[in-house]
């Protein structure tokens, strides 16, 4: 800082230049950014968006004129929580998980109508209209024995709301479904019903196989006791012999009587 002799402070000359080099200086470098990998730069001047596009890298932006908003095309999870009912008016609290991804060449129009607000503004509410309106279609029941095609259903729904949106729904899924204390004991009454109802089935059929396997011994053991009947009838000479093979060697002893004669020569 420099004085004159009366010790008046002097304009210093230089300084406007200076404060030109300075913003100079902040203006280069802040006219350089980088784009990251999965991301798109929505180009905006004077905060409105331009329809300009830049992809992944370095760019170059006008400084104190232009800036770069940064939007996400990899693709993201989102899990909703809602609650809905069913066909037959049950209370459901249901989870659904969605993955999706913002379309790359659709970025600066998604911007321009939504900032980076879409998940709260698009993506939530096309999710939960989306599962009241399928789990309207069925039964509480169905939404456990049919989940598949709730889930079919629910993705259907979702991909014909964001696609025209700019926005890819990749997959959905069902994470929970949750059902009122009232319902679920009723499920798990039916549930051990049905159990025991098959425990007793199981049962009468192997009451009923056993019995028959006691049949079949019993016609077995008649049949064979036939076939050695007709085998004894037809050969008299098997009936001495199965005799004989029973014989101890004793003789009957009858008081006065003869002794006995055998004839083995047969």
């Amino acid at each position: 800082m420099l004085k004159n002799e009366d010790g008046n402070v002097k304009v210093v000359k230089f300084l406007p230049h200076t404060i030109i080099i300075v913003i100079l200086i902040i203006g280069f470098f802040t006219a350089w950014g980088t784009v990251g990998a999965g991301e798109r730069g929505v180009l905006l001047r004077f905060s409105a968006v331009t329809g300009e596009v830049k992809d992944e890298g370095l760019y170059f932006k006008i400084p104190f004129i232009e800036t770069v908003k940064i939007v996400n095309v990899q693709i993201q999870k989102s899990e909703v929580p809602t609650g809905s009912a069913s066909k037959d008016l049950q209370a459901v609290s249901t989870t659904i998980a969605v993955n999706y991804q913002v379309k790359s060449d659709n970025v600066a129009n998604l911007y321009r109508e939504l900032r980076n607000d879409y998940t709260t503004r698009i993506i939530d509410p096309a999710v939960q209209e989306s599962i009241k309106n399928a789990t309207a279609q069925f039964t509480a029941e169905e939404l456990i024995t049919k989940r598949s095609d709730v889930r079919d259903l629910i993705y259907m729904n979702i991909k014909n709301k964001l696609e025209s949106k700019g926005i890819i729904v990749h997959e959905v899924n069902i994470v929970n479904f949750d059902f009122s204390e009232s319902f679920n004991e009723s499920i798990e009454k039916k549930v051990t019903a049905e159990q025991d109802a098959l425990a007793s089935k199981n049962k009468l059929e192997q009451v009923k196989y056993e019995a028959q396997q006691k049949i079949e011994e019993a016609k077995g053991k008649a049949e064979a006791i036939r076939i050695e009947a007709d085998a004894l009838r037809s050969n008299p000479a098997v009936l001495e012999l199965r005799a004989l093979e029973k014989w101890n060697g004793v003789l009957p002893t009858v008081t006065g009587g003869a002794t006995p004669f055998i004839n083995v020569s047969k």
